[in-house]
């Protein structure tokens, strides 16, 4: 086996050139795609010429490549949609908690359980929390976006205010990843807020997270091994502890549950020691040190509220998307795929 601090020496020095996009051919612009100029524009033209500046980069080919961007209106309605009416976990929870997401983990872990098991190998993360990002995140690749990037990330990072300073580093770092890798910017296709490859990161993870592990000297996140090493390694990175828990059941009093829901900040609590939790009435029946942090987080469950102990390893599911019902869903597809996997051993 290679050994892990080789790894890592071979991804901070390999390319990060997405083989799909050698390939690909620009997309013809959409009819009704309503168009804006936006090299013209002031606010566009001082922050490219900040950029540039900052970056050593001719700010005459930032202007004409931000000359082909389009403003994307749908993108601004689907950024506002969870803002509007964010769904209950009931709501949520069947997109990701059915047959065709449990079966098609199990097969795709069956399919690539050699490059899983080499990325818990290094990375501490088990196949089934991977395999279950990649459900969530792209139905195992069937759904990885149609949107291009460039023009994601120009509009929300222009039209978007509510979190322009955000997109607005991403666009930076799509830039950059671009031009240290020598591929056209118009042709990369993913989410509407901008998120590339089959595990969906944004460009500034791509740059920073992403690892070539089938070893092929470049780094495509289009591409299933590299998608596994580096969701992989991106969740080693933000504190991923192996064969920890990441979610307890909690069976609470009518009087526990009063005095803990002014704690839960849409449904998931600050981490805080366990014995404060106890002295709540909160105890777990399994048994845990008293002084590990841990949330308390609620889910809309069909027969109403459920609530969980929630522990670090949570938090780091988090901190790849940071909606608890995202990682609620991860958390509990990937313990389906297991037990099915299990059984079909």
């Amino acid at each position: 086996m290679i050994p892990r601090f080789f790894l890592l020496l071979v991804c901070s020095l390999v390319a990060y050139l997405p083989l799909s996009l050698m390939a690909a051919k620009p997309p013809a612009a959409s009819a009704n795609a309503a168009t804006n100029d936006y090299s013209q524009r002031p606010e566009v033209r001082a922050w490219a010429t900040e950029f540039a500046s900052k970056e050593g980069i001719d700010v005459d080919f930032l202007f004409y490549t931000l000359k082909s961007a389009k403003t994307e209106p749908r993108i601004l309605d689907l950024m506002d949609a969870p803002v509007k009416a964010p769904p209950l976990w009931l709501e949520y929870a069947p997109r990701f908690l059915n047959e065709d997401r449990i079966g098609g983990g199990v097969d795709f872990s069956l399919a690539n359980a050699t490059t899983l098991t080499r990325a818990q190998a290094y990375f501490g993360v088990p196949p089934e929390i991977v395999t279950a990002v990649i459900g969530v995140e792209t139905h195992y690749g069937r759904q990885v976006g149609k949107f291009r990037i460039l023009d994601a990330l120009t509009t929300l990072a222009f039209d978007y205010p509510r979190r322009a300073d955000y997109f607005r580093v991403e666009l930076e770092s799509f830039f950059l990843l671009a031009l240290d890798n020598n591929f056209p910017l118009t042709e990369p296709k993913g989410s509407y807020a901008g998120a590339m490859g089959i595990c969906q990161f944004m460009p500034r993870s791509y740059r920073h997270y992403a690892v070539d592990f089938d070893f092929d000297g470049r780094v495509d996140l289009w591409n299933t091994a590299d998608a596994i090493g580096s969701i992989a390694f991106y969740l080693e990175e933000h504190g991923w502890q192996p064969n920890a828990p990441i979610l307890t059941p909690l069976q609470l009093s009518p009087e526990t549950i009063e005095v803990v829901a002014p704690l839960l900040n849409n449904g998931l609590s600050d981490p805080q020691p366990l014995k404060a939790w106890r002295a709540l009435g909160v105890n777990p029946a399994s048994a845990f040190d008293d002084n590990t942090a841990v949330s308390v987080l609620m889910l809309d469950a069909d027969s109403g509220p459920a609530y969980y102990l929630a522990h670090d390893n949570f938090r780091v599911i988090l901190r790849y998307n940071k909606s608890r019902l995202y990682a609620a869903a991860v958390t509990f597809l990937a313990e389906e795929i297991k037990a099915r996997a299990n059984k079909t051993q």
